[in-house]
């Protein structure tokens, strides 16, 4: 029995050969995949997130309206109390923003601004409006006031312009009328609060006034009061007039010994000593000189009359400062009550809160830009780090 060889198979032959050439060399992927798998952390910490922000702010974020009103703080200022630093910066084109803008302003940013907020319009229920989203909705119906006031000091922007001393107000909601009536609210909450900052005002004046009046009184009476209890304890009404009326009478007395003095000289000059004439002069002189001598002791023993004087003198000087006191005093009570007849503060609308037609917020472009230019760099940093560690570990 013979038994038939098969042929021998050759290297060359096509199917053999293409079944060793698939086993040997598997399929390479494409240029675009393994471009792709090179960028893959890039792709997933870059391009990834945004690309979700992006899905969400043009597919489900609702629209933000926009209410904005501008208001400015003025008071009557005394402009001789201005600085030369000051107004070198009016002349150069910056003014100076008022204490009281400024106080306006971190008013309505507090907790007592929010209080007043929630109180005159229902700031949680628009704020969760039914075609508001799920990420810019506030989440909570019975929020914290921290995290009502978080969001919304979010929503809610009050900015002060040192150049013109204009202060902007913009108030965002899910709807425009809710916008313009969040504007609304807070410029009147504003308006209350200037009001009440300029009835303080002039209350604190008038009753600095009033308590200055107070003093200047009480002192006069006291004033007062002391000089009639020295004029009962020294039995006198006014000692400058005792002493007026004793100096008066002293000099009459010296006047009338200095021409018996001079009548002596003369007579003694053709008359004998005895003569009857030139003894009565002598006596006479003798009489106004003890006249004297007793006035003067008078005036001056014990030195009670100086005394009396000084003293006098001293409560009478201290009547006439508590006069004058008390002249001043009234005088400033009188202006304090003029001043307080007019508003010392007060708020000017300058552009009463628009009605929104477009929403302006949330500015997708401008935010899908931001994240992916912050992501970037935030990747390239990390890239750098890793690199170089990589770098120094080998």
């Amino acid at each position: 029995m013979s038994m038939k060889l098969s042929p021998p198979t050759r290297v060359s032959d096509p199917a053999i050969s293409g079944a060793a050439q698939s086993h040997a060399a598997p399929r390479r992927p494409s240029p675009l995949l393994r471009s792709l798998w090179r960028k893959r952390f890039y792709l997933l910490l870059v391009v990834l997130p945004t690309l979700i922000a992006g899905i969400y702010f043009y597919g489900f974020a609702a629209g933000q309206y926009v209410s904005e009103a501008r208001y400015l703080v003025r008071g009557r200022q005394d402009s001789r109390g201005a600085s030369s630093l000051t107004e070198m910066m009016g002349a150069a084109g910056f003014k100076q923003v008022s204490e009281e803008s400024l106080s306006v302003r971190d008013y309505l940013q507090s907790h007592d601004a929010l209080h007043a907020l929630k109180e005159g319009i229902d700031i949680v229920g628009l704020y969760r409006r039914p075609e508001a989203d799920l990420l810019g909705r506030l989440w909570f119906a019975d929020p914290p006031d921290e995290i009502l006031k978080m969001y919304h000091g979010m929503m809610n922007t009050v900015v002060n312009d040192s150049t013109s001393g204009i202060t902007t107000l913009r108030a965002r909601a899910f709807r425009p009328e809710d916008a313009q009536r969040i504007a609304e609210e807070q410029l009147r909450l504003a308006e209350l609060f200037v009001n009440h900052l300029s009835a303080r005002s002039r209350e604190e004046s008038l009753r600095s006034a009033r308590d200055e009046l107070e003093r200047a009184e009480q002192r006069v009476l006291a004033s007062q009061a002391a000089i009639t209890e020295w004029r009962l304890r020294e039995q006198s009404v006014d000692p400058t007039g005792n002493a007026q009326i004793g100096m008066e009478g002293l000099g009459a007395l010296e006047g009338a010994l200095t021409g018996a003095r001079a009548e002596l000289q003369e007579k003694s000059s053709f008359m004998r000593p005895d003569n009857p004439q030139i003894v009565t002069i002598r006596n006479r002189i003798a009489s106004l000189q003890r006249e004297i001598a007793e006035q003067r002791r008078r005036m001056t023993h014990d030195g009670a009359l100086p005394g009396q004087l000084a003293t006098y003198e001293r409560l009478a000087l201290e009547r006439e400062f508590a006069n004058k006191q008390l002249a001043s005093a009234t005088l400033s009570l009188e202006t304090a009550r003029l001043d307080a007849q007019r508003q010392q503060i007060f708020l000017a609308r300058v552009v009463e809160p628009n009605l929104a037609d477009y929403p302006l917020y949330p500015r997708a472009a401008v935010t899908l830009l931001s994240i992916f230019i912050v992501l970037s760099v935030l990747y390239g940093i990390g890239w750098m780090m890793l690199a170089g560690i990589r770098e120094h570990a080998f």
